[in-house]
């Protein structure tokens, strides 16, 4: 919904109560009118929850001038986008230049005409009112494309599991898990959504392997464990060289979810803190949610199995210091692992 001029309110900074009384008398039959005497009250008035729509504002005020005041404005993201338009006797081409250099959107002098105050007053509350309406529409789209790369992403994701277990439902457990440990370190909200939305695509060089091989019902032998250890490197040559966050760290997670704390792992067995923290929780997650899953070729282990698993293998496999925080979040990771559950799996010697 877009404002209308009636609905506008303006903040009038001015250090002499005769200068408000003028200017409010201008702008009180269309506009709401606020009132501050100095800067500092504005700036309260400016940061409020209901923020003025325009700052009218007085150069020439003492301890605080109009440019300090106005520069401060600019200076913080929550009063950056509202327009000002200095009012001010200060009818120098330096000092229109250096108003407007600060942020100011016009410069009208004293003494003030009225009709060109209305006239300046409408215009620019008219063009603020088409910039938010355009931002929100930017905001609007580009949520929307958020929205659309991460659908993608999942079910990427999922389209690897279904030709490994059948169900895609492991990218979700796991996803969520990984999301759980990294909130739990507490570095950052936005680098624990990535780490959320870049852990589907771990195994997405699964689809690169041969059907013979991913599928096998018993053990690999040495040629098609060769094989299996591929899917790191098919998986960052699906994902590519795209600059985004999200994708640098799909690609991470795809190559190095499978090394090992101690070096041992695939596919360039790398060792301890080389191995970027993104890969890391994703082995835990990974091995955890496919321990305790039913596949075609095994049974669901027991939590405590698995957890003990998981335990056995903190500097080993695992980075140690992240073996406590798995256990901080393991409750919540249950109740994921209960809401996503799976339909039993056939067997290969069940009956059809």
């Amino acid at each position: 919904m877009t404002l209308t001029p009636e609905r506008a309110t303006i903040l009038v900074v001015d250090d002499t109560p005769e200068n408000i009384d003028v200017l409010s008398g201008v702008l009180r039959g269309e506009y709401k009118v606020k009132a501050a005497l100095n800067g500092d009250k504005a700036l309260r008035i400016a940061s409020a929850e209901s923020k003025p729509d325009m700052i009218l504002l007085d150069v020439m005020m003492p301890e605080m001038d109009g440019y300090e005041v106005c520069r401060r404005l600019k200076a913080d993201p929550a009063t950056a986008r509202i327009p000002v338009i200095f009012i001010t006797a200060k009818s120098e081409q330096e000092d229109e230049r250096r108003g407007l250099e600060l942020g100011a959107v016009d410069y009208i002098t004293k003494p003030i005409s009225p009709p060109i105050v209305k006239v300046r007053v409408r215009t620019h509350l008219a063009l603020y009112d088409q910039q938010r309406e355009l931002r929100r529409m930017v905001d609007e789209r580009t949520e929307e494309l958020v929205r659309t790369r991460m659908e993608i992403i999942r079910r990427l994701g999922r389209a690897a599991e279904f030709k490994d277990n059948e169900t895609g439902l492991h990218v979700i457990r796991m996803s969520h898990y990984s999301r759980l440990m990294a909130q739990a370190l507490e570095i950052s909200e936005e680098w624990t959504d990535l780490v959320f939305h870049a852990a589907p695509m771990h195994d997405i060089g699964k689809i690169g392997i041969p059907d013979s091989v991913l599928l096998k019902p018993g053990k690999l032998d040495d040629k098609e464990w060769e094989i299996m250890r591929q899917h790191p490197a098919f998986g960052a040559q699906i994902i590519g060289d795209d600059p985004s966050e999200l994708m640098l760290m799909s690609k991470e997670i795809a190559m190095t979810h499978h090394e090992k704390w101690d070096g041992s792992g695939y596919p360039n067995r790398i060792a301890a803190e080389d191995i970027p923290l993104p890969g890391r929780i994703i082995a835990i997650a990974d091995v955890f949610d496919a321990l305790t899953s039913e596949r075609p070729y095994k049974k669901a282990w027991p939590v405590e199995k698995a957890v003990a698993v998981i335990d056995e293998g903190a500097g080993v496999h695992f980075d140690p210091k992240l073996i406590p925080v798995f256990h901080e979040i393991l409750p919540e990771a249950l109740e994921i692992k209960e809401r996503y559950a799976e339909e039993s799996v056939a067997k290969p010697d069940d009956k059809a």
